[in-house]
């Protein structure tokens, strides 16, 4: 496990982040991956679950990004306990394109983002930086993947969420579309012209009226009930 960084940007806080995974070459390409943006510093690495838990209890990290097999304790595992002991953390899954379940149980664990290893390299700092700021993010491609696993597996999910969606008022509805597009409370503030304290707000009462655990679960059910801005 590597020791936190000697200093930080004197021109302001960075994100912290703690990087898990088992292969020394993906955490090498992460690693650089994020040392791009100035913003981000990896502040510790694990090469597995049990080393993730003790490196995020120990720096306190913005961010931990796990991989979802891993010896030891696997990432699913490990974003139980780091839920219970560590809560301010926020979680983001390394995951492939095989392993779909387990982004579906890493959804119901409280998990901020799902992060693709062979994702557009832009993809990654802005899942990091997403997910540090309150907001969920998903790789588009795995939003798409989850989305449509389960309208193929349960035919009613489509119509369940747009009735979901029906019980909100408006103003929560733009702010459940924005979230599903993967917003920070402060973005979709500016882009409502709303305070960011105000959409705090309608993002509780979302979060509600969904019966949805965290915003990720919210995101998803934005996608299925097609409300979610394509950008462009």
């Amino acid at each position: 496990m590597s020791t936190p960084a000697e200093s930080l940007d004197p021109a302001g806080r960075r994100i912290s982040v703690v990087l898990a995974d088992d292969e020394a070459l993906v955490r090498a390409g992460v690693r650089a991956i994020l040392g791009a943006d100035p913003a981000i510093e990896v502040v510790a690495e694990a090469a597995d679950g049990r080393e993730a838990v003790d490196a995020v209890a120990r720096f306190r990290p913005d961010v931990v990004l796990l991989d979802i097999r891993m010896p030891r304790l696997d990432g699913l595992a490990a974003a139980r306990e780091l839920v219970a002991r560590v809560p301010q953390t926020r979680i983001v899954m390394l995951t492939t394109f095989g392993e779909d379940d387990y982004i579906d149980e890493a959804l119901g664990i409280g998990a901020g983002g799902f992060l693709l290893k062979a994702a557009d390299p832009r993809e990654l700092i802005a899942g990091v930086r997403a997910v540090a700021s309150g907001a969920a993010f998903l790789s588009p491609a795995v939003a798409l993947r989850v989305v449509n696993r389960l309208r193929a597996g349960r035919s009613p999910v489509p119509r369940e969420a747009a009735e979901a969606v029906g019980r909100l008022t408006g103003r929560e509805r733009d702010v459940l579309a924005l979230l599903g597009a993967g917003y920070s409370n402060a973005e979709i503030g500016r882009r409502l012209f709303l305070t960011e304290g105000t959409v705090k707000g309608h993002v509780s009462s979302v979060l509600i009226k969904l019966d949805a655990r965290n915003r990720v679960q919210a995101a998803i059910t934005a996608y299925q009930a097609g409300i979610v801005p394509r950008e462009g």
